[in-house]
């Protein structure tokens, strides 16, 4: 696939060669990338989307075998300027063996790159030699000067006097394991776009992915579907239609899926099948952000009996309703409500909502005719489930959902089934809870200390919302953490026992707790609560748990025993100046090289509180070198200054 992507070098005042391209018949051009002029491409190349490599000024390129240059690459050099290429000759571009050149970088001739050299996301090398074995990371910029073999530059890192070369650290053995894993997944789409275009190689393929499609029974292929959906972040919808609103067009929505959680929303897909026997129904994907369908799919007919997801339970806790017929079933006892969907209670009623009741038989039930029975006059908890179970026990045979509903907007805040004509709707109180983690009742977690709780409780008096993030040791250094969904709880307790539970399930992470103010969308507070290895007993320590970013009381007294009494003073001034107070850090190799990291920011309104707080985020870092950072309003810094080197 290379006669559309290349094309001999326009003639020029400097060129009248016309040279073209020299590509080996084992490399693979993609048909959306431009190869234009004197370019020699080695064995077992790839040259991926989007990608130009124009030596039609500054020529010839090399590009040794087993590179890779990947989409959005540009490859161009000056007509004046040369580099000694591995061969002895002269070359505008030198790119050798082995290399990767990843998505919109920018090599820019004269320049040479050495074997088994790697060239992060949107760097730029011009007028300069990358040596062997190097690695150069993402946002770099590397000019007129040469780069010893084997040498890291850290992202963002602006290399420009050959001093700064000299002092870069040496590649790390995981660096290079990095390195070899790109080489080799660029080696594997290489031989897979070659196979795609030979009908030899891909007719097989495609044969044995018929048969191992037609083979799925049902049950797998939904699973599937909603496997993929959930994985995407979407959300998961059902439809109905009976045979006359099919033809028509017009499908009913089943009751909302809520949940995220895979066992979740198979129980709720089925209990929609079930109640739905001898319809139509269909499984939807939503992107709730862009607020449109992303699929559309009939997972069931009429002539076909409900799907059965063994071992899947409903995001209310319920366990999945069996197939059973319309007719001739006797109904049980009402059922009883407690667990999580007491949790949904307690949550709309914090929120300061009214719990509303509708009933409807099974014909009113296909057609969403349903029938309102009134709000609940209760305003606590305890009232809501005494009234609740006695009209269940009053709807015997019917179904009864519960909605609720926010009086000032007018609008439902959430809406549950708690009891089919079927039978008694039972609670597990070992379900996935709404936000995500499992509840603490299912988890060997630590209990959540009074200093925990105590953190919590301060972010909620402020407003804020509780999120979690979390990181393994080598993204932690490099502060890349994972953000999961905020927390959905009424009480510190229940947040804090959530925090515990997500813990136990990363017990070799490191894990910070998050306060956002979603207003003013920013973050009130970053804790870490976790460190890979630390036992967290039932009765925690603050030190077990990170020490709080939030401000103490003005009557606290200040403890700053960690720190000089020259930091004391530099904080005390920035505080009755007004100032911003950030907190720095970097390892050996990045302090070598001045690429330092942000800790966290001091949100503390009184010197005491930003003294406490600088000490706090000094303990997370220990062994590493922090300076301090003052930033007047105009965003200038006014003092930066190491207050803490390793070993000190």
């Amino acid at each position: 696939m290379v006669a559309q992507a290349s094309f001999a070098a326009p003639p020029t005042p400097w060129s009248r060669t016309l040279a073209e391209p020299k590509i080996h018949e084992s490399a693979y051009v993609h048909v959306f990338s431009n190869l234009i002029g004197d370019v020699r491409v080695g064995e077992n190349v790839l040259i991926a989307p989007g990608t130009s490599v124009r030596a039609d000024e500054g020529t010839p390129f090399h590009i040794g075998h087993n590179a890779n240059l990947q989409d959005g690459v540009v490859v161009h050099g000056l007509e004046q300027g040369r580099v000694m290429g591995d061969d002895g000759e002269s070359y505008s571009v030198w790119i050798g063996s082995n290399s990767s050149i990843t998505h919109m970088a920018l090599v820019h001739g004269p320049a040479y790159i050495g074997d088994r050299c790697f060239i992060g996301f949107r760097s730029t090398v011009f007028n300069a030699r990358v040596g062997a074995g190097s690695i150069v990371m993402m946002h770099c910029l590397i000019q007129d000067v040469e780069i010893p073999p084997g040498k890291y530059v850290p992202s963002g890192s602006i290399i420009t006097n050959q001093q700064q070369a000299d002092r870069l650290p040496d590649v790390q053995e995981q660096d290079k394991h990095f390195a070899k894993h790109v080489i080799g997944v660029n080696e594997a789409l290489r031989s897979g776009y070659h196979c795609a275009e030979d009908t030899a190689c891909i007719l097989p393929i495609k044969n044995d992915m018929a048969t191992t499609y037609q083979s799925k029974s049902p049950v797998a292929e939904v699973v599937d579907h909603v496997r993929q959906l959930l994985a995407q972040g979407y959300r998961i919808g059902t439809e109905h239609a009976n045979k006359r609103q099919f033809q028509n067009g017009g499908w009913k929505s089943c009751s909302p899926i809520q949940a995220t959680a895979e066992s979740a929303v198979l129980g709720e897909l089925q209990s929609c099948l079930a109640d739905h026997a001898g319809e139509y129904v269909r499984l939807i994907g939503i992107d709730a952000k862009a607020k449109k369908r992303v699929m559309e799919k009939i997972i069931q007919r009429p002539e076909d009996a409900p799907l059965t997801f063994s071992g899947a339970a409903s995001n209310n806790g319920y366990t999945a309703a069996p197939s059973y017929a319309s007719n001739g079933h006797k109904p049980a006892a009402a059922a009883t409500v407690d667990g999580s969907l007491s949790a949904q209670i307690r949550q709309v009623l914090g929120r300061g909502g009214k719990i509303a009741v509708e009933y409807a038989n099974k014909r009113q039930f296909q057609t969403s005719s349903w029938q309102n029975a009134g709000f609940l006059q209760s305003s606590g908890e305890s009232g809501v489930m005494a009234e609740l179970n006695r009209i269940l026990a009053q709807q015997v045979g019917n179904y009864v959902r519960i909605v609720g509903v926010d009086p000032v907007a007018k609008k439902r805040l959430m809406e549950a089934i708690v009891q089919r004509p079927n039978g008694q709707a039972t609670v597990s109180t070992s379900s996935a809870s709404s936000n995500g983690f499992s509840s603490a009742a299912s988890v060997s977690a630590p209990a959540a200390s009074g200093d925990l709780v105590g953190q919590i409780q301060q972010l909620l008096n402020q407003g804020a919302v509780i999120g979690l993030e979390y990181a393994d040791q080598r993204r932690y250094r490099a502060s890349s953490w994972t953000t999961v969904p905020p927390i959905q709880g009424r009480s510190a307790g229940e947040i804090a026992n959530a925090v515990n539970s997500f813990i136990a399930q990363h017990g070799n992470d490191y894990v910070r707790l998050i306060g956002v103010d979603t207003r003013a969308k920013k973050r009130l507070a970053e804790v870490v609560v976790h460190r890979p290895g630390a036992k967290a007993p039932a009765a925690a320590s603050s030190a077990s748990y990170g020490a709080s970013y939030s401000a103490p009381a003005a009557s606290a007294p200040v403890s700053a025993g960690s720190l000089s009494a020259q930091t004391v003073d530099q904080i005390r001034q920035l505080v009755r100046a007004g100032h911003k107070i950030t907190l720095e850090y970097a390892d050996q190799r990045r302090f070598r090289i001045n690429s330092w990291q942000t800790a966290g920011v001091v949100q503390a309104s009184n010197e005491s509180g930003a003294i406490a707080n600088v000490e706090a985020i000094l303990a997370d870092y220990a062994g590493m070198y922090v300076r301090i950072v003052g930033t007047d309003g105009s965003k200038r810094r006014v003092l930066e200054a190491v207050i803490q080197k390793p070993g000190k």
